[in-house]
């Protein structure tokens, strides 16, 4: 067991190895609930990350290329 501390914005570091092992990156998303004289936390997967293969995680700042778009009208 590790013991943390917490700031004055009441943020803690998880360790490193618990981190891993429940698969917490930047951005994962967490749930605390109160029970009794504890508290548990809890990954919550149902986020809208990319999952596994990394679709959708990048954003572009470009806009959106129409479905209606054909390649071949812009071949001169």
């Amino acid at each position: 067991m590790e013991i943390t501390s917490v700031t004055s914005k009441g943020q803690v570091t998880i360790p490193k190895q618990v981190r891993q092992q429940l698969g917490i990156r930047q951005g994962s998303r967490i749930e605390f609930t109160l029970v009794g004289d504890h508290v548990e936390m809890r990954v919550n997967n149902s986020s809208t990350s990319g999952g596994e293969n990394g679709f959708g995680m990048l954003k572009s700042r470009r806009p959106a290329v129409p479905v209606d778009l054909d390649p071949a009208t812009l071949v001169k």
